[in-house]
């Protein structure tokens, strides 16, 4: 069987991860709205499927601090069922509408950065699910460039995927982590289009 279709994976575009959020992404909520207009002109066009992570944690242990590092640990954010945990209000109807294919939970009792750690309410994991619906290429595209981004695409290039990330439509959090994010993908073999909105610094 040949691969042949395109895919789309939106990365935790999250209340949480936008302004007003518990860890915020400055230039997050405008990334959420160019994301849903994106998905909107492109849902049953250039992608065969269009997909959503989103941050669920239930117990992540390390992950969340009282003293985070803003590496490997945050603040409390996007605990399962919460409100921050939800999509932005600007891509949220987009993302209900139908556009969005499937959505997959990440975190649950772990850090989980990459969106090809999570599975669906059934169990199906992200690379399963790609591979048998034929995807051999995926855009990426969603919240932060320099760390969930960043792993989701590193880890579809480790599972065989084309991997492109769209930067027009990413928000990073810092200049220097985000420079360095980039380097990281290009040295990966992930192809880059666009340039990184990052506000903070």
């Amino acid at each position: 069987m040949v691969l042949c279709a395109r895919a789309l994976i939106v990365v935790d575009v999250q209340k949480d991860f936008c302004e007003g959020g518990s860890v915020p992404v400055k230039g997050g909520a405008d990334r959420a709205r160019a994301i849903a207009e994106m998905v909107r002109r492109s849902a049953g066009g250039e992608y065969a499927h269009i997909v959503a992570t989103r941050d669920h944690h239930i117990d992540p242990g390390g992950h969340f601090s009282d003293h985070p590092d803003y590496q490997n640990s945050f603040p409390v954010h996007c605990v399962a069922g919460s409100e921050g945990s939800g999509f932005h209000p600007h891509f949220a109807p987009t993302a209900a509408s139908g556009a969005v294919d499937e959505v997959f939970y990440k975190g649950a009792h772990s850090a989980s950065k990459s969106g090809f750690e999570g599975s669906t309410e059934d169990g199906a994991s992200l690379a399963d699910w790609l591979h048998t619906r034929n995807v051999s290429d995926v855009d990426v595209v969603g919240i932060a460039t320099d760390h969930c981004v960043k792993a989701t695409a590193l880890d579809g290039a480790k599972a065989g995927f084309a991997v492109t990330v769209l930067l027009d439509y990413t928000a990073g959090v810092a200049t220097d982590t985000t420079d360095h994010a980039i380097e990281e993908l290009r040295q990966a073999g992930v192809a880059l289009t666009g340039e990184p909105v990052v506000l903070g610094g």
